[in-house]
This record gives structure tokens, C-alpha cells and sequence, in this order.
């Protein structure tokens, strides 16, 4: 064999080994997520390598840049930041942020509004896919799942389970140091408790969650502080939301507020009795989502559209978001049901039931109240 033919056929070889199915990726989605450690492991680990095997030449890459609003926060500015330079594409496919700072990238011009053109986007039904903390994010996003807190409690301890706030109160008064929860800086779960206090005896709920926001509204807290702090007087402090199941299942406190994904956890790990239950007081705690968007000029939007797509469809809100973390889907659940077996639907929903999430699951304040309820709490109950 001469030296052209042999250059030829290495030639060829190249080409057909570049061209073969799996040689190599021909497209890298990037995602980028807000959300805590599980969120990464679940793209990385579950959600990542479907979409690839549906998607042969497609590499989902994914990226955590930390939970709450200083996660979220970054994306904002990796976004704005490529907005600024005028880049005519940007390098980010998909983001996963949490509800304040959505609302910002939406008013900021930094998403594009897609949910229309997917096969998904009419599941989308709930309050917060259509408003985050009172921005109009109708459109633009997907919720991932829906986060909820609750009231755990033992039944070998609470024999008459308080349903509001008032009952709440009350039994408090007659079972001292036998509620706990973790203030408003150990976790969100305690700031959700404090929350709901102030939509129980605040006086502008509906206006704390809905807006428009005025100062002189936040203004008007001082009485519902004053009873919390006095309240206060008969509880436990918990050293986080984990530290709250920890001390229900060493019986040293009777009930205290926990989100309801890492309680079913617990349960299913064994780290909880399996007869502990939970409850949501009226007149409501909130809940979050994390939604899943796509940037304004995202360089795989199509593909983007497609990735957010499967991970919004029955069988893997069902699979990924229900199963493995114990959820509630991002979509309407009814849809979901018919994916689950009945152990699993029964476990998630029996103590609080989706008519019970429709009622009482409420959505944190708008911004600026909820920078003022910290700011009150901390000046009128830590004092």
C-alpha cells in the first residue's frame, strides 16, 4: 500500500469513527442549578443520563452554584453579565433558581418564555407557576417540585393535634416545652413557621403575599410580635430543621415545624417512627418551588426545551422528583397519580392531602416584606 492510499484510508477511519453513534458528544446542554447538593446529584445521576440516552450525540453538563438566594444570586450574574456584553449567545442552556430570584431574572429580561411551546407546560397549574413571590413569571418557568413545611408531630404524645395556629397556642400554654422549632437562622423551616404566624395575626396576608408592598403594612406587625415572642417563652429552640426531627425522635419535643420532603426521608430511612405524622396549620405555612428556565438567547434552546420537557412529564416527576426524594411534583399531581403505585401516592399524601395543599399551602412574602419580617423578628422577638 502506497503512502496517499494509506493516508487515505486513516483518513477515512477518522471520519467514520467520529461519525459513529456514542464517538463522542456533539452537543454539551449546560445546566445550572441553585439548589442544595441532592439537586446536582439528581441531574448528574438520574435526570442527565436519561435525556442523553434519548438524545444520542447530546452531553448534559451541570453545574451547582449553591443553595437559597446566594446560589441563585450567582446565576443572576453569570446571565447579566453576558447580557451586558452584548454576547449574541449565551453559554447556559438551562437554570434552576429559587423563587425570589426568578422573579428578578424575569423582570431583569434574563429568561425566555417557552412553557407554551412544550408538550408539559399545560401541567403546569399551581399559583407559583404563574406568580414568584408576586412577580408574573407566567410562562417562563417550569416548576421542578413543590417544597412544603408542616407540622411534625408524635401521636403517642399529641393526642388532640392542634389544626390552626390558635389551637397551636393553646395547646403550647397547657404543654410547655413540648413544641420546637428553629428560630429564623437555622433554616428555612423555622422562618416558615414565623411566617405563618404573621399571615395567623398579622392582619395583611393576602397583601404580604400578593403586594403591592408598603412600608407602612409591615408596620403594622408589632402586636403579632409581641404575642410570638411571649409565646416564645414555652417552646424549644431547635438547632435547625434536622435538628427538630432529631429531637422528635428522641421524644424530647412532641411537635415542631420540618419540611416535608426530609421528614418522609427520615422515615423511609428509619430515622423516624413510622406512626410520626404531619400537619399544615391553617390558616397556611409556605412552600417553594425551585423552577426550572431557560436563558433569554441560551445557544441549545431547542434542546433546552426538550431537556425541561421530559423532566417535566408524569413518569419522571413520578420516577425522580416523588420516588427518590420525596417531593411533591411540579405539575399537576393528578397526572402524576397514575405513575405511582398506591403505597407510594398514600405515603405522600395521606396526612396532608392535596386538597390540603391547595387550602393551606402558602407562598413565602414578597421580597421587601420578607426582608422587613426578618428584620422585625430579630429587632421585636430576639431583643
Amino acid at each position: 500500500m502506497n503512502k496517499l492510499l494509506r493516508r487515505f484510508h486513516m483518513t477515512a477511519a477518522i471520519t467514520l469513527a467520529a461519525l459513529a453513534p456514542g464517538a463522542g458528544a456533539q452537543t454539551t446542554l449546560n445546566v445550572i442549578t441553585g439548589g442544595s447538593q441532592n439537586m446536582v446529584d439528581y441531574v448528574t445521576d438520574y435526570l442527565g443520563p436519561l435525556f442523553e440516552k434519548q438524545n444520542p450525540g447530546v452531553k448534559v453538563s451541570v453545574v451547582g452554584v449553591g443553595p437559597d438566594d446566594a446560589g441563585s444570586q450567582k446565576i443572576i450574574e453569570k446571565l447579566a453579565a453576558q447580557k451586558a456584553a452584548g454576547a449574541a449567545v449565551w453559554d447556559v442552556d438551562v437554570v434552576v433558581p429559587n423563587q425570589q430570584k426568578t422573579g428578578e431574572m424575569v423582570r431583569d429580561g434574563l429568561l425566555a418564555k417557552y412553557r407554551d411551546s412544550i408538550p408539559t407546560g399545560k401541567f403546569a397549574i399551581s399559583q407559583s407557576s404563574k406568580k414568584a413571590l408576586g412577580v408574573d413569571v407566567d410562562g417562563y418557568v417550569m416548576p421542578m417540585f413543590e417544597s412544603q413545611t408542616a407540622i411534625a408531630y408524635n401521636p403517642d404524645l399529641v393526642k388532640q393535634v392542634p389544626s390552626s395556629y390558635d389551637e397551636l397556642r393553646a395547646w403550647v400554654s397547657k404543654n410547655p416545652k413540648a413544641f420546637g422549632y428553629n428560630g429564623i437562622k437555622g433554616g428555612m423551616s423555622g422562618v416558615a413557621f414565623v411566617v405563618g404566624w404573621v399571615y395567623a395575626y398579622g392582619g395583611n396576608a393576602e397583601t404580604v403575599q400578593q403586594g403591592p408592598y408598603n412600608a407602612q403594612a409591615a408596620a403594622g406587625w408589632k402586636k403579632a410580635f409581641a404575642e410570638l415572642k411571649d409565646f416564645n417563652r414555652n417552646v424549644v429552640f431547635t438547632p435547625g430543621n434536622a435538628g427538630t426531627l432529631d429531637m422528635l425522635n428522641r421524644g424530647e419535643i412532641a411537635m415542631g415545624p420540618v419540611w416535608v420532603d426530609m421528614f418522609q426521608s427520615w422515615k423511609a430511612d428509619g430515622r423516624l417512627p413510622p406512626n410520626m405524622k404531619l400537619k399544615i396549620l391553617a390558616p397556611g405555612m409556605p412552600g417553594q418551588p425551585y423552577y426550572y428556565a431557560i436563558p433569554a438567547k441560551a445557544r441549545n434552546a431547542e434542546m433546552a426545551k426538550k431537556f425541561i420537557a421530559l423532566a417535566t412529564s408524569p413518569q419522571v416527576q413520578a420516577e425522580g422528583i416523588v420516588k427518590r426524594f420525596n417531593w411533591y411534583p411540579g405539575i399537576d399531581a393528578s397526572v402524576v397519580k397514575p405513575a405511582l403505585d398506591e403505597k407510594i401516592w398514600n405515603q405522600l399524601f395521606t396526612d396532608v392531602t392535596p386538597s390540603d395543599l391547595a387550602s393551606y399551602g402558602k407562598p413565602f412574602p414578597l421580597a421587601p416584606f420578607f426582608k422587613d419580617l426578618r428584620e422585625q423578628y430579630e429587632t421585636q422577638v430576639q431583643n
